[in-house]
């Protein structure tokens, strides 16, 4: 009887040394961020320090703004939303996927000419008209750049003239950005942070517009309501609203926080 009990202790044991792994595995918490493309540098450096203060995995989902609010509601996953511009949630926000927000910053839109400013293009939206420029514009329907795009221009009066001249149609910051840098266009339209990105900062200058044009656009940080980590994620919109988060975004171009106070 004695040796039985001592090989049920023993598979007991066995059995427990197993278990232990897979147990605090499951209990690692995760984090899914879906990012519009421009903001990914400041919360993917965010994310790395977060993770370290907490036993958290931060997953980050980077694309337009459109299609992460469509992978969000097609996946029915998600934790926190973040998109280029305040519209993505005014248009959606009825839907009930978006829940309590803060504002982490500011995007603002400037003209975007190769390094030098070769052409000469000076401070004026009408400067996209010109005929000795080849022209770049964002698509309106697919990432936030395209609906500020719109707006501007629309603004201006000379959105459809300026489509009418452009050469070519980009969906997002990123693809506006690799085409200026392969010398397909001359001036574009885009976010002024990416300008400071490292990988394009030695191929591209800005030409910064009058606030009355370009309009300092909020970033809305959204939690969801789908989120399984709620407090988890509120705690990580919090950092990106604190004095530390701040400090990151004015690191990456972006206007901080304070920017309409």
């Amino acid at each position: 009887m004695k040796n039985i009990i001592t090989r049920r202790q023993f598979l007991a044991v066995l059995l427990a040394s197993a278990f232990i792994p897979s147990v605090a595995l499951a209990e690692t918490s995760e984090l899914l961020i879906y990012c519009g493309i421009t903001m990914v540098k400041p919360i993917g450096e965010m994310a790395a320090e977060f993770e370290k203060q907490h036993d958290v995995k931060i997953k980050i989902s980077q694309g337009g703004s459109e299609d992460l609010y469509k992978s969000l509601k097609l996946s029915q996953k998600g934790d926190i939303y973040l998109p280029g511009e305040p519209t993505f949630r005014t248009k959606y926000v009825s839907e009930g996927l978006l829940g309590d927000y803060k504002t982490i910053g500011y995007n603002q839109a400037a003209l975007f000419v190769r390094k030098g400013n070769p052409k000469n293009v000076t401070a004026d939206v009408k400067q996209l008209l010109r005929s000795d420029l080849t022209v770049l514009v964002a698509a309106e329907n697919q990432g936030s750049i395209g609906s500020e795009t719109k707006r501007m221009l629309t603004q201006a009066g000379i959105y459809e003239r300026v489509v009418d001249n452009a050469a070519q149609v980009s969906p997002d910051s990123r693809t506006i950005n690799a085409a200026l840098k392969k010398g397909e266009a001359d001036i574009t339209l885009n976010w002024r942070a990416t300008a400071f990105f490292p990988d394009n900062s030695p191929h591209i200058d800005i030409v910064d517009l009058p606030v009355s044009i370009a309009v300092p656009q909020a970033l809305l940080m959204n939690l969801t309501t789908l989120s399984t980590q709620k407090a988890l994620a509120q705690q990580f919109i919090d950092y990106a609203a604190s004095t530390t988060g701040q400090s990151i975004m004015r690191k990456h171009g972006f206007l901080d926080n304070t920017t309409l106070n």
